[in-house]
């Protein structure tokens, strides 16, 4: 069956990000085997996998093999395809990148009710092992509750983790809503907060006490978008170190390749220093090794 064209287009404008950093850094961290970047996206390319009409922003094209690559370069042997917003609910560009993967992936996929139950049991066996919620204020389609309760009883029966792409004040705002969930909770990048807030701001403190919670998971992910100073991003350290005190057995790190919602030159970052990130935020090699490899071995099924 041959892949359907791309929309035509509306005259609607994208905001067009900046590709990722084509010279990754050899890390000075040696990844050890089995090591696992948990967080990326791939993207396109748009003529074979076309980008949704509802998108906010144009992504560069960002195709799994260049991803293969990057995670050669520093090391890593494994990683976890995120399906994007920029493709919607069409996962097929994350589960032929799993399949072009060799066994090296796994995949997080987008839901809703017109998803088949044949697209869940495609997705199931295609690698993808959990589903993403967005908490987004100002995005369509964030924040859909009831949504959200009927995709869960959907997934529960294939043993699916939820993975929470949060705002801080939206986590407050719904935080009964949060504690009620009895399924394997993954909350993305540090649940989006921003450092100048403070180690005591409410969001990040019901974050560690979702943590203590055996059912809920965080990536220390994206930790140069969470800070306005340049790397080594120290002040994001504190808040790593917190997580790691309370649940180094349900904490993985993430590069978010390849950076998309980044609109200016220079400002993407380099994923050779994303991994030497881990140096600092936990500096026991055993618990380093629980992040890297032990931990989303076992969430992901590798």
């Amino acid at each position: 069956m041959a892949d359907p064209a791309p929309p035509p287009f509306d005259g609607r404008m994208y905001r067009v990000c900046m590709p990722p950093d084509p010279n990754p850094a050899t890390p000075k961290l040696k990844a050890p085997p089995g090591a696992c970047d948990t967080h990326c996206h791939i993207f396109g390319p748009p003529d074979r996998f076309p980008f949704s009409d509802k998108r906010r922003y144009t992504p560069p094209t960002a195709p799994v093999e260049h991803y293969l690559q990057m995670l050669d370069v520093i090391g890593v042997e494994r990683g976890v395809i995120v399906q994007p917003n920029a493709h919607g609910t069409d996962n097929r560009v994350s589960l032929d990148a799993i399949a072009r993967g060799n066994g090296r992936l796994r995949g997080v996929g987008r839901i809703d009710d017109d998803t088949t139950d044949e697209d869940l049991a495609d997705m199931d066996a295609g690698g993808i092992r959990g589903i993403r919620f967005e908490f987004v204020r100002g995005r369509e389609g964030s924040s859909d509750l009831q949504l959200f309760e009927r995709m869960i009883e959907r997934v529960r029966p294939l043993g699916w983790h939820v993975e929470l792409h949060v705002d801080p004040d939206v986590l407050i705002e719904h935080e009964a809503w949060f504690r009620a969930l009895d399924v394997v909770c993954v909350v993305d990048h540090f649940a989006r907060l921003h450092v100048k807030d403070g180690i005591d701001q409410p969001a990040f403190l019901l974050l560690l006490d979702l943590m203590r919670r055996d059912n809920y998971w965080t990536k220390i992910s994206g930790a140069d978008q969470r800070t306005d100073a340049p790397w080594p991003h120290g002040d994001v350290v504190p808040f790593a170190h917190a997580l790691v005190e309370v649940a180094p057995d349900r904490l993985m790190w993430g590069t978010n390749w390849p950076h998309s919602n980044i609109f200016e030159m220079g400002k993407t970052s380099n994923d050779g220093r994303l991994l030497d990130l881990m140096l600092d935020f936990a500096s026991d090699e055993a618990v380093r090794d629980m992040i890297l490899v032990s931990n989303p071995a076992r969430l992901f099924g590798f």
